[in-house]
Parts: structure tokens; sequence; C-alpha cells
């Protein structure tokens, strides 16, 4: 389950391929190494985004008990919620995984405030930039 617009639980499609691990962890395999540098294993949440439970571009969806923790250490988090998640956000494309969660969240709120036609755009053209080359891939 991943918490959504206004707080509602929705199951994430798809589900979780691996465990958290290094990058350079000798448990992944060829396979895993290009599921999770192209990230074709969030495919499966563009039905999702066909249920409208999430969008395109959003913040991404956290876990129930992540968005739990964050909102009590995080002033502001819940605000995040004010939008539907997405499959790739102005988050994700500005470091991802190297960012801490009060970075993401600042990040989030750049993309809350400021949506539009434009800055979708750029988003999709850095997501599939991302995707293609495998740049900020764990």
């Amino acid at each position: 389950m991943i918490v959504g617009t206004l707080s509602r639980y929705f199951p994430k499609l798809g589900g979780q391929t691996a465990q958290w691990a290094d990058k350079n962890d000798p448990r992944v395999t060829r396979v895993g190494r290009f599921i999770r540098k192209t990230r074709i294993d969030e495919l499966p949440q563009l039905l999702n985004v066909l249920l409208g439970e999430m969008s395109i571009i959003g913040p991404r969806p956290e876990r129930p008990n992540f968005t739990i923790e964050f909102n009590d250490v995080i002033p502001g988090f819940i605000n995040r919620l004010r939008v539907r998640p997405g499959l790739t956000g102005w988050a994700q494309i500005n470091g991802g995984y190297d960012r801490t969660p009060e970075e993401k969240l600042e990040l989030d709120f750049f993309y809350i405030e400021n949506r539009s036609p434009l800055l979708d755009l750029q988003i999709i053209v850095k997501t599939i930039k991302v995707v293609l080359t495998g740049e900020g891939a764990r």
C-alpha cells in the first residue's frame, strides 16, 4: 500500500522487485541491474494512473509507515498530499536517491507551487534521459 492524495491508501501495482541494496551489491543479477537501471519495474503503476490514483508527474507516493514518520518529524510533510502522487517528479530528476527526505519535500513543494505544462515537459524529458542512460538509478 502507498499513500495518495488526501491520505487515501491504494495498492502500489507491480510490487517491490528487490530489497534496498548498494549499487555494487553482489546479490543483484545482471537482469536485476537492468530492471533497476531502466526502472521498468515501475511500468505496472501506469494502471494506477489509469485508475486515477496517480498521475504521470507528481511527488512519488510514500508507504504509510514513512508517511506517518515523516509527518511527525518534518513540518509540512502532510501538505505534499494535496496533489496526486506521480510516477516521476521534480525530486526524482533532481537527485532522487541522493536526497534526504527534507530535501525531497522541498523539491516536491517547488513542483506543487510551480506546476505548469512547461515544467511537466521538462520533467518528462529528463525522466526519459534517466531511463535511457540509467543516470541516477541505483
